[in-house]
């Protein structure tokens, strides 16, 4: 269980805890992040990282795969420029130790995607020649599925990880 507070001083009453909870956990998830990307001026950006926790970095990390696989797979993840944030960073550790095994093993495998296709996925092109990508890269098709199979499953061990180490993302004000 997490006992440090974190980095960054993210203050949210009881109350919007409670009734985001009740929205389940994808509301519950996104109230954390709302907040914390409000503690840093809405941007997470290298200058604010630093401001936060370890936690708080993952759980917006998270998001943000969740966003845009959801959006546009693991292609649109790393076209948007988000593939060194995710494969090259510690996420797929945290994600394991946070208890999701199964995306852990997914973000290596995406590494290595990754790492083979990283040139051509990040160049410049037109929404033509984007959609081309889809195409050209198939190999992700599999990891997408795999995604957004275990997304659900995922969102709920990410939220119910928060929910056990509240204090490790934010302070909860009455």
């Amino acid at each position: 269980m997490c006992t440090f507070a974190p980095a960054m001083e993210v203050k949210i009453l009881e109350n919007d805890i409670v009734r985001a909870a009740q929205g389940g956990n994808e509301a519950f998830m996104d109230l954390f992040c709302d907040r914390i990307l409000q503690a840093v001026g809405g941007e997470l950006t290298a200058e604010t990282m630093q401001q936060l926790s370890a936690d708080q970095i993952t759980l917006l990390a998270y998001q943000i795969v969740r966003n845009e696989v959801m959006e546009g797979g693991f292609i649109q993840l790393i076209h948007n420029g988000y593939g060194p944030f995710i494969f090259l960073n510690p996420f797929a550790k945290a994600m394991r130790m946070w208890g999701a095994k199964e995306m852990c093993n997914l973000i290596y495998d995406g590494r290595r995607l990754y790492e083979k296709y990283a040139e051509p996925l990040t160049q410049d092109c037109t929404d033509e020649e984007f959609m081309a990508l889809y195409e050209q890269f198939e190999e992700f098709d599999e990891l997408d599925d795999s995604f957004i199979e275990m997304e659900p499953e995922v969102t709920s061990i990410v939220a119910h990880y928060i929910d056990e180490n509240m204090s490790g993302f934010a302070i909860v004000e009455n």
